[in-house]
C-alpha cells in the first residue's frame, strides 16, 4: 500500500478541524474558489435629473444611472417587479418604465441617461425616465427600482440564458435633484480609457486595431484591421460597438455579438471590415468606443474603452 496515499486524507481532515474557519494553504492542485465581497450600496446608482408632470398628467422622473460595480456591466429594470412611488404613505405603481443600458455592457464608473433603440423600426434615442399615472406631487417621495445587472467576462452562452444574473434594488429620494452631471465618467477610474490607436491581442493571438473613423451626418463608421498570425483562417467577432459622449446617449442598437458578419483573415493575413453608429450630434464631443473584442476562446469577450474625442 502507498503510505504517501494513505496519510494525505488524514492529513487534510486534520487541517480542517484544527484550523476550523482560518486560511489554510491548500495541497497544490486544488484551488481555493474566489469569493465576492459584496456590499450594502446598489451596485448600480440612480440619480434624479428631473421631476415634473407627464404628458397624462401624472408624474415624470427623468434619471440618470452610474455603473458602481467596479467592472464592465449592463443593467436593466426588472420586468416582474414593479416600480413602486412612495409619496404621503401612499403606494403607487409607475406603469411607464425605461431603466437600462441598452443591452450594452457599460464602463465602470460611467453614467448615461439614454440610449439607442430600435423598438419602433428604426434608430431613436431612449431617454430614460419613469411616469407614475394618478400622482401630482413628489415632496417627500421615494421611488424605489428592482433590477437585473450583469457583470464578468460576457460570454455568449451566459449572455443568453443569463445564468450569471444579479438582482438588486435602488430607492432614489425624488428631493435629492442631481444638477451638473458630467458625462458620460462620473468616477474616473485609473487606467480605463485606452488610446483609440493601440493593438488589441484577441482569440488566438490575432491582432484587432482601429484603423479609421469618419464621421458624417449619416453617423460615425468605424474601420477596423484583424491580423491573424496563425496557420489557420480565423475571424475575431467584436459585435457592432457603440459609443458614448458627453450627452450621456449610449449610440448604436445592440446587437448579440457574433450576429454580425465578420471577414475570414487568411493565414498570416490582414483583413479590414467596417462597423456603423446611427447619427451623433455635430456638439458631441469626448466619444468613447464601449468595444469588446472576442478573447481567450470562442464566444467570450474582454471589454475595452477606446477615446476618440480627437476623431
Amino acid at each position: 500500500m502507498n503510505l504517501k496515499k494513505l496519510l494525505v486524507p488524514f492529513i487534510l481532515i486534520y487541517m480542517l478541524v484544527t484550523y476550523g474557519c482560518a486560511y489554510i494553504v491548500l495541497p497544490s492542485g486544488v484551488e481555493k474558489p474566489v469569493e465576492v465581497e459584496e456590499t450594502d450600496t446598489s451596485p448600480w446608482v440612480g440619480l434624479v435629473t428631473n421631476v415634473g408632470q407627464s404628458d397624462t398628467g401624472g408624474l415624470r422622473i427623468d434619471l440618470s444611472i452610474r455603473n458602481d460595480t467596479g467592472d464592465w456591466s449592463t443593467m436593466r429594470a426588472n420586468e416582474d417587479k414593479p416600480v413602486v412611488l412612495t409619496s404621503k404613505g401612499n403606494k403607487t405603481n409607475c406603469e411607464t418604465v425605461f431603466v437600462g443600458t441598452g443591452n450594452h455592457r457599460l464602463a465602470p464608473g460611467f453614467q448615461v441617461r439614454g440610449y439607442t433603440s430600435d423598438a419602433n423600426g428604426s434608430p431613436e434615442t431612449q431617454l430614460l425616465y419613469i411616469e407614475c399615472d394618478g400622482v401630482d406631487s413628489a415632496a417627500g417621495a421615494t421611488l424605489t427600482i428592482d433590477y437585473i445587472y450583469f457583470v464578468g467576462p460576457l460570454d455568449y452562452y451566459v449572455e443568453i440564458e443569463e445564468t450569471n444574473k444579479k438582482e438588486a434594488q435602488m430607492e432614489i429620494n425624488l428631493d435629492e435633484i442631481a444638477s451638473n452631471l458630467t458625462y458620460p465618467i462620473g468616477l474616473p477610474v485609473e487606467g480605463l480609457i485606452q488610446d483609440s490607436e493601440i493593438e488589441i491581442v484577441a482569440l488566438s493571438d490575432n491582432v484587432i486595431t482601429l484603423q479609421d473613423v469618419q464621421r458624417s451626418s449619416d453617423g460615425i463608421q468605424f474601420t477596423w484591421q484583424n491580423h491573424n498570425p496563425t496557420k489557420f483562417p480565423l475571424k475575431t467577432h467584436i459585435g457592432i460597438p457603440p459609443v458614448v459622449g458627453n450627452d450621456g446617449i449610449i449610440y448604436g442598437v445592440y446587437e448579440t455579438l457574433d450576429m454580425p458578419s465578420v471577414p475570414l483573415t487568411p493565414a498570416g493575413s490582414n483583413v479590414e471590415w467596417t462597423t456603423d453608429v446611427p447619427p451623433v450630434p455635430e456638439e458631441i464631443s469626448s466619444l468613447y468606443i464601449l468595444l469588446s473584442v472576442e478573447s481567450n476562446k470562442p464566444r467570450t469577450y474582454v471589454n475595452y474603452l477606446l477615446d476618440i474625442s480627437d476623431k
